[in-house]
């Protein structure tokens, strides 16, 4: 069992970081929100998660301990493997889940992709009284303070931990939200953002 990566960071991309390790370069799957606070060059330390499957090994890594063992929790849920159970922490960071949980908050669950309605109800239903109670602040608060789409602040941090620069950021969040729902999910959004930085 690996339990954390220690390292260089060698490179980050949407949706996956390699750190290396003694001259080996481990590529974990990383959550928008982990990889906005990798640098390339910088030493970090991952929580990290190693899923075996028959054809393949794959690694998982995290900001902290507290994601890394909601990623746990949440894959006891039938139904929810490892891609999900990420892709519920790109949108959602682990007290954001215990809100949504405590609340039965239903809506806040679907915004996650590959999450319907009824996915959503098993999740409360399954997790009830198992993620803790919520410690956090209440809403999405992004760049100048402001509230805004529920992946705003994640795609901003994103981007900047990929290399740009906050103003860069702004620019590429203002130039994409009036072609993306309010709802949208953080990886379209993380996309769309880079090829407008990339026509730029």
């Amino acid at each position: 069992m690996i339990s954390y990566i220690r390292g260089s960071v060698a490179s980050v991309a949407p949706g996956s970081a390699v750190v290396d390790v003694g001259g080996i370069g481990f590529e974990l799957q990383c959550s928008s929100s982990t990889l906005a606070v990798l640098r390339v060059g910088q030493i970090a330390t991952l929580s990290a998660a190693l899923i075996v499957r028959a054809d393949s090994l794959t690694l998982f890594g995290f900001a902290d301990d507290d994601e890394r063992a909601t990623f746990d929790i949440l894959q006891s849920v039938t139904g929810v493997g490892p891609r999900v159970a990420q892709a519920l922490l790109a949108v959602h960071r682990p007290d954001s889940l215990r809100r949504a949980v405590a609340t039965e908050d239903v809506a806040a669950l679907t915004r996650v992709p590959g999450v319907g309605r009824k996915g959503a109800q098993r999740l409360l239903l399954e997790l009830k009284d198992r993620l803790g109670s919520p410690v956090g602040t209440l809403v999405d608060i992004v760049p100048g303070g402001s509230v805004g789409p529920s992946w705003q602040g994640q795609v901003h941090a994103g981007l900047v931990g990929l290399g740009w620069s906050t103003r860069e950021a702004d620019a590429a969040i203002a130039a994409v939200t009036p072609e993306v729902a309010h709802d949208a999910d953080v990886a379209t959004v993380l996309r769309a953002a880079l090829r407008s930085l990339d026509r730029a």
